[in-house]
């Protein structure tokens, strides 16, 4: 009986929010700006989005994951703990920026969610911010996806001393297998030159 209620509760809170739900005009911006085929998982736990009955869908949730979204749609201020059973890590990363109010405001205008981001989240440590990868349409979560050259330069940076490391073991092995080969040449040399001498 608690799920149905549970249930009705939330087919009640769907109908008012249907249509502010739908935020389509988010995948649509970053396909356009980006070029890259994106679909609802850059910010749902399921890739055709929240509407069905599959894991990480509403019709799929259980009693406890039908609270914890009604709780995540009642943020509609910036700074709520939000932990949604329909959104990943950078869905609720995004309503607990900016808030639930301010991305229904936004679907107007959605490449002003880039500022209202910022750049100081990165939530795949990839040295690429979250809100530069909504804008180019890579992942937020994965952190190989991304700008190649961006990526490189960010590994570079994060591992020059394991880089210099190995550059400098490289050299040093190298230079003494150089000259452990120029020792052995020496001394084929100096015992050819002793058999030519014992010879003559």
């Amino acid at each position: 009986m608690n799920r149905l209620a549970a249930a009705v509760w939330l087919s009640a809170l769907l109908a008012v929010d249907a249509r502010a739900a739908a935020h389509g005009v988010y995948q649509e911006f970053v396909r356009k700006s980006s070029g890259r085929p994106v679909d609802c998982a850059m910010c749902h736990t399921h890739s055709n989005g929240p509407e069905g009955t599959a894991a990480g869908q509403i019709g799929g949730l259980s009693s406890e994951e039908l609270s914890r979204l009604g709780r995540a749609r009642s943020a509609f201020e910036p700074g709520a703990n939000v932990d949604s059973p329909i959104l990943n890590d950078f869905g609720d990363l995004i309503l607990q920026r900016v808030g639930k109010k301010r991305v229904l405001e936004l679907r107007s205008a959605p490449g002003r969610l880039v500022e209202e981001l910022g750049v100081a989240s990165d939530l795949d440590a990839d040295g690429l911010s979250d809100a530069r990868e909504y804008l180019e349409g890579t992942h937020p979560l994965i952190a190989s996806d991304g700008d190649p050259w961006s990526l490189f330069c960010h590994s570079v940076k994060r591992e020059w001393f394991r880089l210099v490391m190995i550059t400098a073991a490289t050299l040093i092995t190298l230079y003494g297998l150089s000259n452990l080969l120029r020792g052995f040449a020496v001394r084929v040399r100096a015992k050819e030159s002793a058999e030519e001498g014992a010879g003559s």
